[in-house]
């Protein structure tokens, strides 16, 4: 039922010590997301190719605790990617966690001497029967604590080479 309500809109920040380069190598890719998303578990491709608007992938693991400790899993879709600005957006076009229809943004700035602004923004339809600021702390909370371990998947990687 579209009732036209306003979203609700929420966005966090970071400064991960690497260079821009860097960090885009691996924010932007699927493959990579549970290096620095600890609670995702699995990420599959389901349409198109990673990097071109329409791709959708499905995302499952404990991103959000379900009542019954089911994982949670979003299936979410590319709606734009710029490597020259070191941005995308996702649409969450079905889940079981609530959050159909959200859309986050992921974009990064150079912030000199070798160290990357991190911004991701997110709006959300207005669940019912819960608390905007609620929801907005939580899914801060969550993101932050995403781009608070970009750093620590960096230093992992480049162990590893």
């Amino acid at each position: 039922m579209e009732t036209g309500q306003r979203k609700w809109h929420g966005s966090v920040s970071g400064i991960v010590d690497s260079s821009l380069d860097e960090v885009w190598s691996i924010v932007s890719r699927t493959k990579r997301l549970s290096e620095w998303m600890p609670m995702v578990e699995r990420c599959t491709d389901l349409v198109g190719d990673e990097g071109i608007p329409g791709y959708v992938r499905l995302v499952s693991g404990f991103m959000f605790p379900q009542e019954d400790g089911e994982r949670s899993w979003i299936k979410e879709r590319l709606v734009a990617m710029d490597s020259t600005s070191h941005s995308y957006v996702y649409k969450l076009e079905a889940s079981n966690v609530g959050l159909d229809g959200s859309v986050n943004t992921l974009k990064l700035i150079n912030y000199g001497d070798d160290s990357t602004l991190v911004n991701w923004s997110f709006e959300i339809d207005p669940l019912e029967g819960a608390m905007e600021d609620s929801i907005i702390d939580y899914l801060g909370f969550l993101y932050k604590s995403c781009i608070n371990r970009i750093q620590g998947a960096i230093e992992a990687a480049s162990k590893k080479a």
